[in-house]
């Protein structure tokens, strides 16, 4: 199961491939995932960073699709990768069996940013924050996540 430092890493990931790169929706969900739809069409950016086992995604528009009041639209995308879940980027000639969230590059050639989870014991809530009774997360609120550990412990 991924830990913290492993979701890190994926964030990592994702904010080094998405740098300087335009997404266009539609964003595509396969036919097997039983998650919520992700609705956000024209041109944006994303972003990740993580808590503890928990990634977000944040999609912002970059308003050049000209959409009234597109500039500035964000929605953040909560995920938790279960057993294997993970973030891959590679060419959308064709999509992997088990990529279950697709995030397709403007630019040619189109590239796709894909959740793949394996297992499909991930999950994902639109529109989500941090979950309530998170607790302090190790690598960046070190002191409070000890504080708690000695606590309990």
């Amino acid at each position: 199961m991924p830990e913290g430092p492993e979701l890190h890493l994926a964030s990592q990931f994702v904010n080094l491939v998405s740098k300087g790169r335009i997404f266009r929706g539609p964003i595509f969900k396969s036919a097997v995932s039983k998650h919520a739809e992700v609705e956000f069409d024209g041109d944006f950016t994303i972003s990740a960073m993580s808590r503890g086992k928990e990634l977000k995604l944040t999609l912002a528009s970059t308003g050049a699709d000209k959409k009234p009041r597109a500039k500035g639209k964000t929605l953040d995308i909560v995920f938790q990768f279960g057993m294997s879940g993970r973030f891959d980027f590679y060419e959308a000639t064709e999509l992997k069996k088990h990529a279950h969230l697709n995030f397709f590059t403007r630019d040619e050639p189109r590239m796709v940013l894909s959740y793949v989870d394996f297992r499909r014991f991930g999950k994902w809530q639109v529109g989500g924050s941090w979950s309530e009774d998170r607790g302090p997360c190790v690598l960046f609120e070190y002191q409070d996540f000890r504080s708690v550990y000695l606590k309990k412990h």
